[in-house]
């Protein structure tokens, strides 16, 4: 496994209260977490913890910057109590581009020394500036053995348009040539949303780094102006809106308790 840039899609589709689909073509960098700050050096458009067309940030992922991100993601996997592999971990990200990033999801494909997926977890970021990781093991993996599908209730609040009484359903299938990331939410067995990735692999190049960004100047922008207009479009639909939790707890512990 090397680094890559991933060419494709980004697929969302709603069933209930009311249908809604879209589809955006996108570009995400498949980077080697040990390596970052050298792979940052493969054009004069790319760099490292600083500003440029290009360029990757500590701070844009979960704990502290200070420390490289194998030691983070030690940390959090003991937390969960879940193994870290030994072997190479590679991040599916959006970079910073033209100093603007947001991440709705990145994925951290943990592997053995043997190049064995042993674990996945999936970085979750909302617009509401909150983030949550979720570790996605042999502890919740689903079906057959092996399988590549796990389940796990969700954790934050992330669209106002679903509420928190959910579970997600991953299924995520090893990258390769293609790399396919599926995702549903689940109330039981029964499934109202899904989202999925579909990408196409090409080097991590020079070359190619300046063909998606010629294609895709600032994809981090679209990416979030693409979430504000979908969720527009699904408030012309009259699809309820959920609260967020704490505002929820705030507004019940600032309301007079009234009797009689």
């Amino acid at each position: 496994m090397e680094p890559a840039i991933y060419f494709g899609t980004i697929r969302h589709r709603r069933s209930e209260p009311a249908r809604h689909e879209f589809t955006y073509p996108l570009f995400m960098a498949f980077l080697d977490v040990d390596r970052i700050p050298e792979l940052m050096k493969v054009s004069p458009f790319t760099s490292y913890n600083r500003f440029n067309w290009a360029s990757f940030h500590e701070s844009d992922h979960f704990g502290d910057p200070a420390l490289p991100l194998r030691k983070r993601l030690e940390s959090d996997a003991a937390g969960q109590g879940v193994r870290l592999p030994e072997g190479p971990i590679f991040l599916l990200t959006h970079l910073r581009y033209l100093g603007y990033g947001f991440n709705p999801i990145s994925l951290f494909y943990c592997y053995d020394w043997d190049g064995r997926l042993e674990t996945i977890l999936a970085e979750v970021n909302s617009t509401f500036g909150e983030t949550h990781n979720y570790w996605l093991s042999a502890a919740n993996r689903i079906a057959a053995p092996d399988s590549r599908t796990y389940r796990c209730p969700k954790a934050m609040h992330v669209s106002p348009f679903m509420p928190m009484e959910l579970d997600y359903k991953f299924m995520l299938p090893p990258p390769g040539e293609e790399l396919i990331a599926h995702m549903n939410t689940m109330d039981g067995e029964h499934s109202a949303f899904d989202a999925t990735l579909r990408l196409r692999r090409e080097p991590w190049s020079a070359a190619s780094l300046l063909g998606a960004l010629l294609r895709f100047p600032w994809v981090t922008a679209k990416v979030i102006a693409a979430i504000h207009w979908e969720a527009l479009r699904l408030y012309w639909k009259k699809v309820p809106v959920y609260t967020h939790p704490a505002r929820l707890k705030d507004t019940h512990e600032h309301t007079p308790n009234v009797v009689g």
